[in-house]
């Protein structure tokens, strides 16, 4: 079986077995000895064992990936680098897409109205965090310990330093070009353990599923549908509308072609909640796959996955729709359009930041003038659409690198063309 099928057979089962659980727990078929050992031994041991596991692994492989990838790709390039106009087309088209993802949040939400007529209790609570200011941004990016950087897993901060390490090798004559063939060798050890730990994805897909349907069940959506369903038909709207047709505009490539060989990393994606943990099979897929320079990916797929927010984008638009519409709120035209401007500019400045997705939220509403308690209503199902973000951000991670590549010069037609269903290939 192709990777992809052997992914969806795990979640589904997954989520057959959780809901299975789930079920038997809430009907109280499992009460007692039985109950606890469900709960204690499979759920909280062996599936949560399981799940942190492969997710630990594939954290292991982020940074050394990243780092030696970038570096070598950054080093081909010679003295005269492209990485300064490549970093401005990839920022520039990351924004881009992010103003739209957060325009159709908001038309959607004004449009099909998942507050209205939702009552929004007056004692829901939730304490944002501080945002970081701009200095702070900007001096977070430049590392002062880069050893420190790598074990903190500051994505920014790793992709600078490489940047720099890559350009000083390109200038460093024979020394340059014997350290040059050793990180080429490090970097081929490292995909061929991205290979190896592939083959491990569906039983950690299984884990992962099974325990979030366990603890979650049908009931945490329940109250939330018309905002839950309206943020997953944007996610889709953007993901297989936006980038289709941004991809056919900016490369003329066939958009069937790019969604059979981007599956198995979206189904991926999904399970993993984690654009950062997902960053060693987005980067195969779009060198391998796809046909990207990696002089190209090892730089838009790391930076992508800090700073490119689509799904988190959509989720803001459409929770400040549903807040606003929740506590008789107009916001107005003017509003809407300080929303799209602040969450695009958000996804930058609040990169790397933990828990950023609701950081940013808060920013958005309080800039607009909107209750930031609204918040706690909406925390209960953002698990559920995290999975979901997370897809449509990998999916916009390879569009723009592929964007990136062709008017780089870098993009190999002939491997993007080729069917995925031939041997060799992940799909």
């Amino acid at each position: 079986m192709s990777l992809t099928s052997r992914i969806l057979v795990a979640m589904a089962l997954g989520l057959v077995v959780g809901g299975l659980f789930n079920f038997a727990e809430n009907q109280g078929w499992t009460a007692g000895v039985f109950d606890a050992w469900i709960d204690e031994f499979i759920v909280s041991g062996v599936f949560d064992l399981g799940g942190k596991i492969f997710v630990a692994l594939l954290k292991l492989l982020v940074v050394p990936l990243v780092f030696v990838s970038l570096v070598c790709g950054t080093a081909s390039l010679g003295d005269n680098t492209r990485m300064g106009p490549m970093a401005g087309k990839t920022l520039v088209l990351y924004m881009i897409t992010t103003a739209v993802a957060i325009s159709l949040a908001l038309l959607a939400g004004w449009v099909i109205k998942p507050g209205v007529g939702f009552d929004l209790t007056s004692d829901a609570t939730y304490t944002a965090a501080a945002a970081p200011s701009l200095k702070e941004v900007i001096l977070g990016i430049v590392p002062t310990n880069p050893v420190q950087a790598m074990a903190e897993g500051n994505m920014l901060q790793i992709i600078l330093f490489a940047l720099l390490v890559g350009v000083a090798m390109s200038r460093a004559g024979d020394a340059g070009k014997r350290l040059a063939a050793f990180f080429n060798d490090f970097n081929d050890i490292v995909l061929r353990m991205v290979v190896m730990l592939m083959n491990f994805a569906p039983y950690g897909v299984f884990c992962l599923i099974a325990q979030m349907a366990t603890d979650l069940g049908l009931d945490a959506f329940a109250n939330l549908a018309a905002y839950f369903f309206t943020v997953l038909f944007v996610l889709f709207l953007h993901g297989l509308g936006t980038y289709a047709v941004a991809l056919k505009l900016l490369t003329g490539l066939s958009p069937i072609m790019f969604y059979r060989k981007m599956k198995s990393v979206m189904l991926f994606a999904f399970s993993m909640s984690s654009s950062n943990a997902t960053i060693p099979v987005t980067l195969r897929a779009v060198r391998d796959e796809l046909g990207a320079d990696n002089r190209v990916a090892s730089f838009t797929i790391p930076m992508g996955a800090t700073i490119n927010m689509d799904g988190t984008a959509i989720m803001q638009g459409v929770a400040t729709a549903f807040i606003a519409q929740a506590y008789n709120i107009d916001i107005g035209f003017g509003g809407y359009m300080m929303v799209i401007l602040t969450a695009t500019l958000a996804s930058i400045g609040t990169a790397g930041v933990p828990g950023v997705g609701l950081i940013m939220l808060a920013m958005v509403l309080e800039q607009v003038g909107l209750p930031v308690e609204g918040i706690a209503l909406i925390i209960g199902v953002d698990r559920l659409l995290d999975m979901t973000r997370t897809a449509v951000n990998v999916c916009g991670d390879a569009m723009v690198t592929l964007a990136v590549a062709k008017s780089e010069g870098m993009l190999d037609e002939v491997r993007y063309k080729e069917d995925p269903s031939l041997p060799g290939h992940i799909g």
